[in-house]
């Protein structure tokens, strides 16, 4: 890096001379990918984490962001070999008309509980807080970090900063060694291959279907070529219910090769578990998930594993601890009320 880049990228800030082995500054473009991926992956493997992002998994991203600006609403803290710690910041406007200011944090193991992290979070506010003036109040203006319940200090940095949970998910597993339930598909419905040409019908279904769904926000799209352009986009092993030309239901399963190979497991992912409103209470979603199941115990899987919220108003946590799922881990999303 260049002196003037150097200079040009360094951010002033008052508490800086508190942590003097430390630089603060912006983004500085795809080189700092690698840097990136260094202190996310650190951070998940010190709080037991077992999931694994790639320099692609970040580039592609990156590539499709809303309402964040990375050379602006990043904070990159490095010394003099490596990146620190990474804080990232956007917004949302919900289908609700909730304004949610959301901020990321990743702290290096080897530099926590020095201070660092209630300064960042104490910039993250005033970095968001400064976007809202912009924008109506609306039905109200919310900061919002996710972490998982393994990250301790990440708990403890939100407790202490007077952010309360706000909703819970499950990631749920189950062994395909156990007997599948009988799940026969509802009468009229039919289960075809996904192809190119249904892509957008089926990414239509996806948004209609979670209206009802805590968190919604209109789809953009960025939103659906982020969705077409990540390794998890696997076609050939969705369950898609159709009436007619209608997509009723899904399962956009996937299988993430990178991740089963790290942690030496034979993993298939059921997500994007979905029934539109007009077909539900039809046995659809058991269906599609049975029959996702199945063809993963044929392909030599031995689990499966998927995502819920647990105040789902459709009773999908009832559903999939029905077909045998149980819950491995939980992830926590705290909020705040955003005041001036």
């Amino acid at each position: 890096m260049s002196t003037l880049t150097a200079i040009k990228s360094a951010i002033h800030i008052p508490w800086a001379n508190e942590f003097p082995q430390m630089r603060f500054r912006n983004f500085e473009g795809p080189a700092d990918y690698p840097g990136i991926v260094q202190v996310i992956q650190k951070c998940m493997q010190a709080d037991q984490i077992k999931n694994v992002i790639t320099l692609q998994d970040l580039e592609t991203f990156f590539k499709h962001l809303n309402n964040c600006d990375p050379y602006r609403d990043l904070l990159l803290v490095e010394n003099e070999t490596r990146l620190l710690a990474y804080l990232r910041m956007d917004w949302q406007e919900q289908s609700t008309g909730e304004r949610i200011y959301r901020w990321i944090l990743n702290v290096a193991p080897e530099v926590r509980k020095n201070g660092l992290e209630p300064r960042m979070l104490q910039y993250a506010e005033t970095h968001l807080r400064k976007i809202a003036m912009d924008h109506p109040n609306g039905s109200g203006k919310f900061f919002e970090m996710g972490v998982d319940e393994k990250e301790i200090d990440k708990k403890s940095l939100l407790e202490d900063a007077d952010y309360q949970p706000d909703r819970y998910f499950f990631e749920m597993s189950r062994d395909l060694k156990d007997p599948m339930p009988e799940a026969p598909m509802a009468d009229g419905i039919q289960v075809r291959p996904a192809k190119p040409e249904h892509y957008r019908s089926i990414w239509n279904a996806l948004d209609d279907a979670f209206q009802d769904h805590w968190g919604h926000r209109e789809h953009t799209e960025k939103d659906y070529q982020g969705w077409i352009n990540n390794r998890w986009f696997q076609p050939h092993l969705w369950k898609v219910a159709w009436e007619g030309d209608e997509v009723v239901g899904t399962v956009l399963s996937y299988i993430d090769e990178i991740e089963n190979e790290t942690f030496h497991r034979k993993r298939g992912y059921t997500e994007d578990i979905c029934v539109r409103r007009l077909w539900r209470r039809r046995g659809i979603a058991r269906s599609l998930l049975v029959q996702s199941m199945q063809e993963f115990k044929d392909m030599g899987m031995e689990e499966t594993a998927l995502g819920v919220d647990t105040q789902n108003p459709n009773g999908a946590l009832r559903l999939y601890l029905g077909v045998g799922y149980h819950r491995e881990r939980c992830h926590i999303v705290y909020r705040k009320g955003l005041t001036p």
